[in-house]
């Protein structure tokens, strides 16, 4: 606790004399610097920004963005840069007072999830009156945040306004298409048998979007254990709907999952583990979800094999995700 206010007193102190923000030449010169908090965000500026960007990301493959603190080295890389983009709808909830700082002090800072329109946006009873912040779930939303993105880049490197606006109608076109191929698999699954029961409440958007009824043990953040009654609920709910499948997450600890699972063999019913689903963080080089089009065709495939009837295995074989 002590690190991190004074990180965040150090960085003020730092700005203060930064007030300018970078210094390193005319944009049109030379590469927009772009820090992102997430790894999806991250991907994203990758791909609208192409070669006029360098994009460093903050948070890696399993990293928990609701519980994520700023290092002094993030700081450092905060304020170095031209363009930082963030989530926003308190998703980086431990980094609010870091962004904040940032804001107004030279640096171009941007919560794109925060343009989409509220009409659109979740807010479950559940979330205590806040916005749900997992957007990238629905494909078609995540296309409104790639347009934020361009739009961000282009203010500021208006030079190369039109390059931004080309790669963001090319990059549309692919959501597009993985939009159509995400229905079009879900539709193997009869409507009654798409439920997804996963670590924490990260899926609704993809339940509203695709047709499931989405269970998450914790709630919006992973900042709170889930508790006994919490286990119990869950584990009544999926023993009395016969679920063969629940999830663990990447960023999430699988003893919570494990937990319900125990609970559901105690009720005389065997519920399996399907796969570890990409949550809150992309996967690493080597998993195939190292891009948001990867981490969403490997949650979809994953979530079909384990809750198609024919599909569904002994679980043996699936690997557990520990931190």
């Amino acid at each position: 606790m002590r690190i991190a206010y004074f990180l965040v007193g150090a960085m003020a102190l730092f700005l203060v004399g930064c007030a300018n923000g970078p210094t390193r030449g005319d944009l049109a010169d030379r590469p927009v610097e772009v820090v992102t908090t997430t790894s999806m965000i991250a991907d994203l500026a990758r791909a609208i920004g192409g070669d006029r960007v360098t994009v460093q990301g903050l948070m890696g493959p399993g990293v928990d963005p609701h519980l994520y603190r700023a290092s002094e080295g993030d700081v450092t890389r905060l304020t170095g840069a031209d363009l930082v983009l963030y989530n926003g709808l308190h998703l980086e909830g431990k980094m609010g007072e870091v962004l904040e700082q940032i804001e107004g002090r030279g640096i171009t800072v941007a919560a794109v999830a925060e343009t989409i329109p509220e009409d659109q946006l979740l807010a479950p009873p559940e979330f205590q009156g806040n916005f749900d912040p997992h957007v990238w779930m629905d494909v078609s939303l995540w296309t409104g945040v790639a347009g934020a993105v361009a739009e961000a880049l282009a203010a500021l490197d208006t030079t190369h306004a039109v390059g931004y606006q080309q790669r963001l109608a090319t990059y549309t076109a692919r959501l597009d298409s993985l939009d159509a191929w995400v229905r079009g698999r879900v539709a193997e699954l009869p409507e009654d048998q798409r439920i997804l029961v996963t670590a924490h409440d990260a899926f609704n958007y993809f339940g509203r979007a695709y047709g499931f009824t989405v269970r998450g043990l914790q709630g919006i953040s992973t900042a709170t254990e889930a508790g006994t009654a919490d286990v119990a609920g869950l584990a009544q709910f999926v023993a009395a709907r016969r679920i063969p499948a629940m999830f663990v997450e990447s960023s999430v600890p699988p003893r919570s999952i494990e937990a319900v699972q125990a609970a559901v063999r105690s009720r005389g019913f065997e519920v399996q583990i399907g796969g570890n689903l990409y949550s809150d963080a992309l996967g690493g080089p080597d998993t195939g979800a190292h891009t948001y089009e990867g981490m969403i065709r490997h949650n979809v495939n994953t979530i079909m094999d384990a809750l198609l009837p024919e599909s569904v295995t002994d679980g043996a074989d699936v690997p557990m995700v520990t931190r």
